[in-house]
């Protein structure tokens, strides 16, 4: 087998959470990972499919997802006997600092002449910070699409060239310190890239490696997928660190970038054809407008699909485009986030309509025959005191009541954790938007990660609300609406109960923790905290499914999930890359490099 030019490694959250296990919270309830997030960034799908395209081969290796399987797993191990020409580690959001560096210290000590390369949103807002606190450290390729310039950086290592017209680039020069390369390439569509799984299913044969590959830990048993519309963001919600402005700032995009709709729909077809699973399309179909919308909705039409289809909005829709993606899709399902009930909350985080729009597009939808509402709201907003979060859960009543004969109508609430996102206007200015930013550095971050609980973990506090208060009413409005649930019928009692014990459980060894972590020697709070450290504090106890069990998240899949034969045929096939301006792989020492050419 030919040697592997880049591995590409996503760590989990905490390197030590099988050794150091703590409350993580309820982090991540509300996604289809565990609190450890070993679900890698679907980047990874279209960096690998790019960069074989073009003449280089590329390995995943989900190392989160190993750990998190295999305790006795040795990451070690599999560092020492890999040895590409160069590693690449994701640091998309900050709740993977401290496993990223900590997976890209090992590499350096066990291959002291391979790169090691940093990509994701907050690897770009810390570029020059990484690079001068963390020797290990020697490459970070910054902004929202980094399919050219990383494969330029691929092969100017390969070909031992200057590294100066590699645009987005950031990395040591030499005794001259550290160089940030402009940052020019801002692709002004999707056109050229592509998030494959036809491609992952040829990678999984490739290396043996079925775990490798593996988005999350449930996902043989729940295939579900993404495809996704854009990248960029034409709204400003103040807590994103994918919001307009912030893209504006970070990652010099002025504009959304969009697929094209009749490859967005044959992404999904390709989906449909091998597996009878849900597929999630990320970012509103509408948000460059209408005619968007409606020319992927037709494409959608010429093909019966019979995978249930969940679509974001981050508007209420109307009726009219409500009815044409039924008539397009015969499973569709529909989810939005107004974050609040409390329509100045909801203005305040940057979500521009009120509740009559919200409420109308509900009872449209299950006119029209969705197949299933999910309902999003956030604790830890602008204005938001604990009275509102509680409300928050009284207004879900409300609508329960209202579409009770629905009883596909799913409300949610998490908390805004760990971190808000580096670059995001709270972030920014959390004066302006009354909050207190707790850790600012890369370091900070990394070293709260490292502590016992989700609390500690927090990066900010409101003026409405203190950590404590955070805490306590996420726990306390997802009890509420535990119990509201299995009230209405959306969750057996069985399950309402298991996840009141869970959320009984993670208050009461929260405030032991609490207790702990206020005795005032370092040593002390440690052996205090150890017999813990394997026993009662594992993973799966209270930091998972805690204010809502997680199988709730899931859409219908069919009894066979998997087309076999289409994936066999597949494997024994050529593939045929879903692009429309397949590009030129450009050398990095081409005098166009780094100019508007790239955007092509």
């Amino acid at each position: 087998m030919a040697a592997i030019d880049l591995l590409l490694l996503h760590p989990p959250t905490l390197y030590d959470f099988r050794k150091r296990p703590g409350i993580h919270g309820p982090i991540s309830d509300v996604v289809p990972s565990t609190p450890i997030f070993e679900m890698y960034p679907i980047g990874f799908a279209s960096l690998s499919e790019y960069l074989e395209r073009h003449g280089l081969r590329v390995r995943i290796i989900n190392v989160a997802l190993k750990m998190l399987k295999d305790e006795k797993f040795d990451v070690e191990r599999l560092i020492l006997k890999n040895k590409p020409v160069a590693f690449g580690i994701d640091l998309h959001w900050m709740a993977h600092v401290q496993g990223a560096l900590a997976i890209a210290e090992i590499i350096k000590r066990f291959h002291p002449e391979t790169p090691v390369i940093l990509g994701g949103l907050s690897a770009t807002y810390y570029h020059e910070e990484i690079l001068h606190q963390y020797p290990f450290i020697d490459f970070v390729v910054r902004g929202d699409s980094t399919e050219k310039p990383l494969f330029q950086l691929i092969q100017a290592i390969k070909e031992k060239m200057d590294f100066q017209n590699i645009p987005n680039l950031t990395y040591r020069d030499g005794g001259k310190g550290i160089r940030a390369n402009p940052l020019t390439y801002v692709p002004e569509n999707l056109d050229d890239i592509a998030i494959d799984y036809r491609h992952i299913m040829k990678k999984v044969v490739r290396y043996i490696d079925p775990t490798g590959y593996q988005p999350f830990i449930d996902w043989y048993t729940y295939p579900v997928t993404a495809v996704f519309t854009c990248r960029g963001c034409s709204y400003h919600c103040k807590t994103c660190g994918g919001s307009s402005l912030t893209f504006r700032s970070m990652a010099n995009r002025k504009k959304p970038a969009y697929r094209d709709p009749k490859l967005l729909a044959q992404d999904i077809f390709n989906i449909s054809d091998h597996l009878h699973a849900p597929v999630m399309i990320i970012g509103d179909i509408f948000q460059p407008g209408e005619d968007y919308g409606f020319a992927f909705l037709r494409e959608m039409e010429k093909r019966p699909v019979t995978n249930h289809i969940a679509f974001e909005f981050f508007i209420p829709p109307s009726r009219s485009r409500l009815q044409r993606i039924a008539e397009s899709i015969p499973n569709f399902n529909i989810e939005i986030s107004p974050e609040s009930h409390d329509e100045e909350v909801r203005k305040a985080f940057g979500r521009p309509y009120n509740n009559e729009p919200l409420e109308r597009m509900i009872a449209d939808a299950i006119d029209l025959g969705a197949k299933r509402i999910d309902l999003f709201f956030m604790i830890g907003l602008p204005k938001q005191t604990y009275q509102s979060v509680l409300e928050t859960v009284d207004y879900c009543r409300s609508l329960l009541e209202r579409f009770r004969s629905y009883r596909k109508l799913i409300p949610f609430v998490s908390p805004l954790a760990p971190f808000l996102d580096p670059g995001s206007a709270v972030f920014e200015a959390p004066e302006k938007y009354g909050y207190r930013l707790l850790y600012r550095t890369v370091e900070e971050h990394r070293q709260a990660l490292m502590t016992p609980s989700w609390k500690y973990i927090l990066n900010y506090e409101t003026e409405w609300m203190t950590r404590d208060e955070i805490v306590s009413s996420t726990y306390e409005a997802g009890k509420r609406l535990n119990r509201l649930k299995a009230e209405f019928g959306l969750i057996d009692q069985k399950t309402a109960e298991s996840v009141e014990r869970r959320i009984e459980g993670a208050v009461r060894v929260m405030n032991e923790i609490d207790q702990i972590m206020g005795l005032p020697d370092a040593k002390e709070r440690e052996l205090a905290l150890n017999p813990d450290l394997n026993g009662r504090l594992s993973l799966h106890t209270y930091s998972m499914s805690t204010v809502c069990e997680k199988k709730e998240l899931e859409w219908p899949t069919q009894f066979i999930r998997m087309n076999f034969f289409k994936i066999i045929k597949t494997l024994l096939t050529r593939r045929k890359p879903n692009v429309s301006t397949p590009s030129r792989a450009v050398s990095p020492q081409d005098p166009k490099c780094g100019r508007s050419s790239l955007n092509a």
